[in-house]
């Protein structure tokens, strides 16, 4: 995949993550693609445990729905770690 398709992908799975997930979340357009981008990589991750390739674990980029759960993921993550901080 290329550069320019990983980024535009992370785009759109990071601007759908945002609209499904309830909530505020105060980000930029760039903080959204990486969102979705890293996003991707962990839709990835989860997608491997799935697969009976052999290649366990290993960071690749993935289709636009597993990126949307990625980006769910990392966004649930990231608030969690959020509230818990203000909370302390």
């Amino acid at each position: 995949m290329g550069i320019i398709a990983f980024i535009v992908i992370g785009l759109i799975a990071g601007l759908i993550a945002r609209a499904i997930l309830p909530g505020r979340q105060s980000m930029g357009l760039v903080a959204t693609t990486l969102l979705g981008m890293v996003g991707s990589l962990v839709g990835g991750l989860i997608g491997s445990l799935f697969q009976r390739d052999g290649h366990l674990f290993d960071l690749r980029p993935s289709g636009i729905i597993m990126s949307v759960i990625g980006a769910i993921v990392v966004l649930m993550l990231v608030g969690a770690a959020g509230r818990r901080r203000v909370h302390a």
